[in-house]
């Protein structure tokens, strides 16, 4: 059955892989990868810094079409070349449907994104401010506003960076509006926030591997909830020393 969403699955094309102890192939999330199947609306990736949830992620978005450094698939634009080669041992499922739009965030190199808009004379796409003269979070939350449209696929790597939690929210509320109008997200993040949109797909990267999990089950969840429970206690254990 041919699917209708953007991406429905992306496969490791272990064949062509020569050694598995090398970057990125070492990498846990990588190293068992087969199929990644990715639900039609929200799919979170979520783990530890070093994982590989960012590396596959960008993975992703550049096998797709998006420039590496992030923006929309028209972007081609390079600071310095730093993604790996992973991107060339990935297929991607595609439906029979074409995203209208889209765009790569990633949270380390917005800042490269911003003056690439800015150098291409096209801020008023993207607000009535140029996202230069805003802060990180204010152009982030702008970005969302005013250049992410229906029928677009978004690809966002850790996008709570510059966001306060109030700002998480809103952003949270966007996404539900843009999912509404047949959109498709696939985010790696640490926020609890962000990856509590209702019936999303979690995949959580661990020293084993990649398998799904259930909000609640996630480390994010069950440490913010703890620390939020008793803050005091959570403090007394993290300071105690011998």
């Amino acid at each position: 059955m041919i699917s209708s969403q953007y991406i429905s699955r992306v496969t490791l094309k272990r064949e062509g892989i020569d050694s598995f102890d090398r970057y990125p192939f070492s990498l846990p999330a990588v190293r068992s990868l087969d199929e990644l199947d990715l639900h039609p609306k929200v799919t979170y990736i979520v783990g530890e810094n070093g994982s590989g949830k960012s590396t596959l992620l960008e993975a992703i978005a550049v096998a797709f079409g998006f420039n590496a450094e992030g923006g929309s698939r028209h972007f081609n634009f390079g600071t310095r070349p730093s993604h790996s080669d992973l991107y060339q041992h990935l297929r991607i499922a595609k439906g029979y449907k074409r995203p209208s739009t889209g765009f790569f965030l990633r949270a380390e190199s917005f800042f490269n994104v911003a003056t690439e808009i800015e150098n291409r004379q096209v801020d008023a796409e993207y607000g009535d401010r140029p996202l230069h003269e805003q802060s990180h979070g204010e152009a982030f939350l702008a970005l969302f506003t005013n250049r992410f449209y229906g029928k677009g696929l978004y690809i966002l790597d850790e996008p709570e960076a510059a966001l306060s939690p109030q700002r998480q929210l809103a952003v949270l509320s966007l996404m539900h509006d843009l999912v509404q109008d047949d959109s498709q997200f696939i985010i790696a993040t640490h926020s609890p926030i962000l990856m509590a949109y209702p019936e999303a797909w979690i995949y959580r990267c661990g020293v084993d591997g990649i398998d799904r999990v259930d909000y609640e089950d996630t480390e994010h969840f069950q440490v913010t909830r703890d620390f939020l429970a008793d803050p005091q206690r959570m403090l007394k254990v993290l300071f105690e020393r011998d």
